[in-house]
């Protein structure tokens, strides 16, 4: 709920990514170290080739040849335990990023919608993290840091002799050329897959959540058809940015073995002209390869890389946009008021205020109903009173504070929240009921059942509070998924209740159940507010809120705004039973 005004929003924009990765810098420094000695170890074939073409096969010493192949043998193995601690030095960076910034990013992810509505790209910042993660701890680290070592090579080169030299250099020239071409032609497929891939998934999402809309009224055929389309062309743009990388990188393959021949080639000419030995022929071959072997690395990689940079500035965009949220200080319970003050709200990234000139004052003990038309705003009061949307224009203040002077955890224990369209997790009821909170606390959750009337639903269930409800509650009917929503929003006997159409699927035994759990709750002190179509919601409430157009027409003690806006025997008789607990 808070929305930081300290420091942290004063940071650069990538400097949480920036300082995530700062951490892992003394990980880099031994990544650096490891790469170079594993660079002076790639001299190991190339001189041993020198040696054995050079001194030993012109002497014949048989123990020479045996003593220089136990030595490079112990060079092999040293490299090789050199390469497997720096390739999970980079894996474990990769870790490290994800363990500092996945908190962050989910974070994100739930704040973003509340911020900018549907245009959320839903989960794809955690896609993004794992990209620039499976990157780090990936081979393309590898040839960033083998890279500087290529002069060294060609340095050597050019000390076996300078036309040896040349040709690596020309070869390493064309190669630096060929990355370039790399960069420009996968950089606009790579992207266009990229946002392919995330109306993919979004309409995929879509699709499952709704699958039985989707089949009962005989959609499967068109929303296939346009799942096929979004599919073929993120295919298309995947498949002609591994064409480009793929190309390419065959290209530079063929060109380092085509380098290789020319080193020997050039080579053999110098030991026809007797400016160089036989030795140094295979040496230089080696070397030559060598030289162009980070680059070919590089590119090999760079449909990889790519992607995590576009993944990285993503990222650096939306945690800029969506700044770490401080924690302000702790204020005492809500326990006498809610104010609202010519409150006023929008939809989250849009500017068309929805509900606006809202003004009433309700004190412990006190329940209102909101009734309206449909559209008239009542949803998007509910959400501007539990503090999922901010208000645009004028407060509300619980005890006098502004909702945002709470965090969002420590306000959200002061709030029980029935959405009108219930949302439950895959888990068990009891988890379900007591928000998920570890440990949870089995009188607190059996509390909240008993006054929500759902207690002796619950223990009729096949495992009672251990039944494994399913993603979204899919192994309860409609109604017992709104019951057990009314259990979770009573749950720890929170201060402010707001129910949303808290009984759209619910019988009659449920409009009941939700007349004693509203005139429950006024007898401890709470504060409810009950948004509703079925006028036996507002049995237990004592006050009417009126919306129509988005405005507050009408708000006062409920007979006396009944008897305004419907005639007197028209009042139906479930809203005159609240003093005897009943419902119609």
């Amino acid at each position: 709920m808070n929305h930081a005004t300290g420091p942290a929003q004063q940071q650069p924009v990538s400097s949480e990514l920036g300082a995530a990765l700062g951490a892992c810098r003394r990980a880099f420094v031994a990544t650096a170290a490891f790469s170079g000695m594993s660079n002076l170890l790639m001299l190991t074939g190339a001189l041993f080739m020198l040696e054995v073409y050079d001194r030993i096969l012109p002497s014949r010493s048989v123990p020479t040849l045996v003593a220089l192949l136990i030595l490079v043998a112990g060079l092999y193995a040293a490299q090789g335990m050199i390469d497997t601690i720096r390739s999970r030095i980079l894996v474990r960076v990769g870790h490290s990023l994800d363990e500092s910034m996945s908190g962050r990013v989910y974070d994100a992810i739930i704040r973003l919608p509340l911020r900018i509505g549907a245009k959320s790209e839903g989960t794809q910042p955690i896609r993004d993290l794992d990209s620039v993660r499976s990157f780090l701890s990936g081979t393309g680290p590898v040839a960033f840091f083998d890279l500087p070592w290529m002069p060294v090579y060609l340095a050597i080169c050019f000390l076996f002799h300078t036309f040896i030299g040349l040709t690596a250099l020309f070869g390493a020239i064309v190669l630096v050329i060929l990355t370039l071409i790399t960069e420009v032609k996968t950089r606009h497929p790579t992207r266009s897959a990229a946002q392919f891939a995330v109306a993919r998934n979004a309409l995929l999402e879509a699709s499952r959540r709704n699958a039985e809309a989707i089949t009962a009224m005989g959609m499967v055929g068109r929303t296939a058809k346009r799942w096929h389309d979004l599919n073929r062309n993120y295919v298309v743009t995947s498949g002609r940015a591994s064409d480009v990388g793929g190309g390419l990188g065959a290209a530079s393959k063929v060109l380092r073995l085509l380098l290789q021949s020319a080193i020997l080639a050039v080579g053999a000419w110098l030991v026809i002209n007797q400016q160089s030995t036989p030795g140094i022929i295979i040496a230089g071959s080696i070397l030559g390869a060598r030289a162009l072997a980070p680059v070919d690395l590089a590119i090999a990689n760079w449909r990889g890389f790519v992607a995590a940079r576009q993944s990285w500035q993503r990222l650096s965009k939306l945690l800029g946009h969506l700044p770490p949220q401080s924690d302000p200080m702790p204020l005492k319970p809500p326990a006498r008021t809610l104010v609202v003050q010519n409150g006023a709200v929008a939809p989250p990234g849009l500017q068309k205020i929805v509900c606006q000139e809202v003004n009433f004052t309700l004190a412990a003990g006190k329940a209102l109903g909101v009734i309206g038309p449909t559209a008239s705003g009542k949803s998007s009061l509910a959400r501007m009173l539990v503090g999922v949307w901010r208000p645009l224009r004028g407060t509300v203040r619980l005890d006098g504070a502004t909702l945002d002077q709470w965090s969002s955890e420590a306000l959200g224990r002061h709030i029980g929240y029935v959405p009108q369209d219930v949302e439950l997790f895959n888990g068990t009821v009891a988890q379900n009921i007591c928000r998920f909170e570890d440990p949870p606390d089995p009188d607190a959750v059996i509390a909240a059942a008993q006054a929500a009337g759902v207690h002796e639903l619950i223990i009729n269930l096949s495992e009672g509070y251990d039944t494994v409800i399913g993603d979204h509650g899919s192994a309860l009917s409609a109604g017992q998924a709104q019951r057990i929503a009314l259990a979770r929003a009573l749950y720890r006997d929170p201060f402010l209740v707001v129910l949303d159409e808290p009984n759209s699927n619910l019988d009659a035994e449920g409009d009941e159940a939700l007349t004693r759990a509203i005139l429950g709750l006024r007898a401890r002190g709470a504060i409810t507010v009950v948004i509703a179509h079925r006028p036996s919601a507002i049995a237990g409430v004592d006050y009417i809120l009126v919306m129509a157009k988005g405005r507050q027409q009408q708000f006062g003690p409920k007979e006396e705004v009944l008897s305004r806006v419907m005639p007197a025997n028209a009042a139906p008789r479930s809203l005159k039973l609240a003093e005897h607990g009943g419902a119609g």
